[in-house]
């Protein structure tokens, strides 16, 4: 992982980072290398306490937003409560999907879990043709925040993302990275926007594509590394 986190914004009360795919935000149950966790590698970036707003999964990689002060993150507490965040993320799946639809199936986070409504919109930006197989580069925006509710519901749907080998099957997985030349989820927070929670402006953070997305991609797209 890298020593320093790349910034994509900052101002004297939040900060959003580029996090790699691989990268808890913060720390779990099970210890962790500080360099593993990018709440301590921010930290110690900035030599300033810094606080979580929201979580990307570990193999997710992208925008990622932190307050820095913990009056801000109560501010972005009722944000995501109340939905005003718009978040987007890019995802590459398995298989042709509608050119655009809404998941609306209810999710558990475990076997042992209520149901809890969920919501995500999809377009579909490109389809991609590669091998034997078909692929969709799609947009998704959550309006709800469950746990991996993306992978979900487009494993549910039957088009799990490239890389998912939790929700998709893993001798598919493993065969479209052998292909690729990588085994990383296709899942990355391509743009964020929100209302400052100081002066109260739109604030809008875009996140580059990273490599690992180029097999999917026309050429002239530009990326940065993995």
């Amino acid at each position: 992982m890298p020593a320093e986190l790349d910034i994509l914004y900052r101002d004297n009360a939040v900060v959003v980072i580029d996090k790699p795919a691989g990268l808890l935000v913060h720390p779990g149950k099970e210890p962790e290398p500080s360099e593993q966790i990018a709440m301590k590698v921010l930290r110690d970036q900035l030599g300033q306490r810094v606080w979580s707003v929201h979580r990307l999964d570990r193999p997710t990689s992208g925008a990622l937003l932190f307050a820095l002060d913990p009056e801000v993150v109560k501010a972005f507490q009722r944000m995501f409560a109340e939905q005003d965040m718009d978040k987007r993320y890019t995802a590459v799946v398995l298989g042709k999907t509608a050119w655009k639809w809404t998941a609306h199936g209810a999710l558990r986070k475990s076997e042992e879990a209520p149901l809890q409504a969920a919501e995500t919109h999809f377009t579909r930006e490109r389809e991609i043709e590669r091998d034997r197989d078909v692929f969709s580069l799609l947009e998704a925006v959550p309006k709800t925040g469950r746990q991996h509710q993306i992978r979900k519901h487009l494993a549910n749907d039957g088009t799990p993302i490239v890389g998912d080998y939790l929700y998709g099957e893993p001798e598919v997985m493993e065969r479209i990275a052998e292909s690729i030349g990588q085994s990383r989820l296709m899942l990355h927070a391509s743009r964020l926007t929100f209302e400052h929670p100081v002066d109260g402006g739109t604030v809008t953070v875009e996140c580059p594509l990273p490599a690992r997305f180029a097999p999917f991609l026309e050429e002239g797209d530009t990326m940065p590394g993995f």
